[in-house]
Parts: structure tokens; C-alpha cells; sequence
């Protein structure tokens, strides 16, 4: 089993809703993490390609972009699952995201699992030397922060 990372929240908007500020308006409610950067520049403005096959990227200020991962599976208003990397990572090396809208009254439970962590070596700069059990804590307190910038987005007309 690999080591994973799962949070979750309930957003005031229905699944649908949800998943399009999800994956449309990422570059309005992502927050950065300095321990965990996309790139040594920054995370600059995300975006997501929409469909299967579509990337997750950022823009840095320079206009380069950097692909942050592909997207495998794309069910509007269900599911999302995409890879993640970080610059620093070797070509081999991602991580894998699935996010789950589930409505729940008039909200939606949006859920992620951030997973495979164990894949990345405990000297690789992105595991800053931690112990797995600690990067997952860290991981975790990252998600945390941009899920709620996310509920945040949504609570504002």
C-alpha cells in the first residue's frame, strides 16, 4: 500500500459547481507552500486542461510553463485524478491526486488523496529528510490550507 495523505471539506455548492471552480478557477484559491514548491521559481498561476490527457501546469512570471502532471481521469461533478510533480523531481517520479465531489445536502464533500509519497526517496528536496510520517503531516497542512482558500472562493459571490 503507498502512503497517502487524505483530507476533506464541505463546500456551500453543488458537485458540479464545485468540481468547475475546482479545476476552471485553481489559480484564484491555490496557496503556495514554501516547503513544498512546484518549482524553484515558485508555483506561479495553475491551470488545468480540461479532459482526459489534460495537464495541470503552472506559468511562471518568465511566461515559461512547467507541467505539473496529466489528468487520468475527468468526471465532472464525481472525480478528478492527476499526477503531480515538482520540478525537482526526476522524470519517473509523480505523485497521484484524486479528488471526490460527493453532494451532501446543498453541499459537497470534496475529498482528496494525495498518494504514492513513498515513491519519492526520504533525501529527495521534496521530503526536506523527514520521516514519511511527518511529510504526509506537512502534506496534509498544505491541502488543508488551499481546501479552505477553495471554500473561501466559493463563500464569496
Amino acid at each position: 500500500m503507498t502512503s497517502s495523505v487524505q483530507v476533506a471539506l464541505r463546500v456551500p455548492a453543488d458537485p458540479l459547481r464545485t468540481f468547475e471552480a475546482f479545476t476552471q478557477e485553481i489559480a484564484s484559491w491555490w496557496q503556495p507552500s514554501s516547503l513544498f514548491a512546484i518549482t524553484p521559481r515558485g508555483d506561479g498561476t495553475l491551470a488545468f486542461e480540461p479532459g482526459v490527457g489534460g495537464r495541470l501546469f503552472t506559468t511562471l512570471a518568465s511566461g515559461k510553463e512547467f507541467e505539473i502532471g496529466r489528468i487520468s481521469i475527468w468526471e465532472p461533478g464525481k472525480r478528478l485524478v492527476f499526477n503531480w510533480r515538482q520540478a525537482t523531481f526526476r522524470p519517473e517520479q509523480s505523485t497521484e491526486v484524486e479528488v471526490r465531489f460527493e453532494a451532501v445536502g446543498a453541499e459537497t464533500r470534496v475529498s482528496i488523496e494525495h498518494r504514492a509519497w513513498d515513491t519519492i526517496p526520504k533525501d529527495h528536496v521534496a521530503r526536506h529528510r523527514f520521516p514519511e510520517h511527518a511529510t504526509l503531516q506537512h502534506v496534509a497542512r498544505w491541502w488543508r490550507a488551499s481546501l479552505d482558500s477553495f471554500r473561501n472562493r466559493l463563500n464569496t459571490p
